[in-house]
């Protein structure tokens, strides 16, 4: 079913007016990291401010988003205890070059409220100062400690899950092919939301979605051009498979995954393969894709009902609760439906 048409000339109106990222991605920055800063604390959720310490000696800067039980009577007064059932470690989005933990808190409370998670953000750093595979290797180096006990103590490392969105979506993909190379962990789980997983996004990739959704749905074409542009260094870079997971050549043994994409997403098609290529070599894999979705709708507000719904998704996954496929649904189930 099309996209309602007045919602589809409002996003496309947005989209006609967006700066071009290749002369302006600096001033976006700075245009997030104030929105950022105005992002209101939820009481029900403790933060505090971490590091972990990357190969090189830099501090990589965490942010810790953990959700209370507050319980208040006259008799007892007031209770307050720490209530989670595992450790989410969240890498953002931004085109590698965009985004940080301010800008991402509120979804990061959101996501550790709602999936009653501790949800740890990695401030990895970001291109065009530090290009590829400098953030990747920020968030492995996380990803390693948290594993080892070294970030946070009581995290289990059974249900220690990596997430990202987007170009977050892209690290965490990155991250769970190399502990599979590198054997130093490996990750039970991962959440991968309309993930970059492919080098060419050209007019002549062999994605559709690229064409048929990279002009008017927020995310532009060009714009995921450009932002490559900014993060890698070399044109080896573009055919290495740390940068594009889809082109690995074996995808085997990796995470049990969860892959959900957006219909209008010039990145959909891409997502899905990486899905089903998982599938095919043997790895378990879920993979939905959100009716009406376009790129970025995860940090939308709440009350939407495209991220309750994706959070309901999420939460089926997390907790092996069968997910619904029948009726009419919120989302195309494609893979992981049994």
């Amino acid at each position: 079913m099309p996209m309602n048409p007045v919602v589809q000339a409002v996003i496309k109106a947005i989209t006609l007016v967006q700066p071009d990222v290749a002369s302006s991605w600096d001033a976006q920055r700075k245009v997030e990291d104030a929105a950022g800063k105005l992002t209101i604390a939820d009481p029900r959720c403790r933060i505090d401010e971490i590091t972990a310490t990357a190969d090189d000696g830099y501090e990589i800067p965490l942010r810790v988003f953990t959700p209370l039980d507050i319980d208040f009577s006259l008799k007892a007064g007031l209770h307050v205890n720490e209530d989670h059932r595992g450790t989410i470690l969240y890498m953002h989005g931004g085109g590698w070059a965009n985004g940080d933990v301010d800008f991402y808190s509120d979804a990061c409370m959101r996501t550790a409220l709602k999936l009653e998670r501790r949800v740890i953000a990695v401030d990895y750093r970001r291109s065009p100062e530090c290009r590829f595979p400098v953030p990747l290797e920020d968030c492995y180096a996380v990803a390693r400690a948290l594993f080892a006990g070294e970030v946070i103590p009581d995290a289990d490392p059974e249900h220690i899950v990596l997430m990202g969105d987007s170009a977050g979506g892209n690290l965490t993909a990155g991250v769970g092919l190399l502990a599979r190379e590198r054997g130093e962990f490996r990750p039970r789980t991962q959440i991968l939301l309309y993930p970059l997983t492919y080098n060419d996004h050209s007019e002549s990739t062999l994605f559709d979605s690229v064409r048929e959704n990279g002009e008017d749905y927020i995310l532009t074409r060009q714009a995921i051009v450009d932002y490559i542009e900014l993060y890698l260094r070399t044109p080896e870079d573009f055919h290495d498979s740390r940068f594009a997971p889809l082109i690995a050549t074996s995808l085997a043994d990796m995470p049990r995954t969860l892959v959900i994409t957006a219909e209008y997403d010039p990145l959909r098609d891409e997502g899905e393969a990486f899905a089903a290529r998982l599938d095919a070599e043997g790895s378990e894999v879920a993979c939905f894709r959100m009716t009406d979705g376009v790129h970025g709708y995860f940090l939308y507000p709440s009350v939407l009902s495209l991220v309750r719904d994706t959070y309901r998704l999420i939460a089926h996954f997390l907790d092996d609760d069968p997910i619904p496929t029948e009726g009419k649904l919120p989302w195309t189930p494609l893979l992981g439906t049994d």
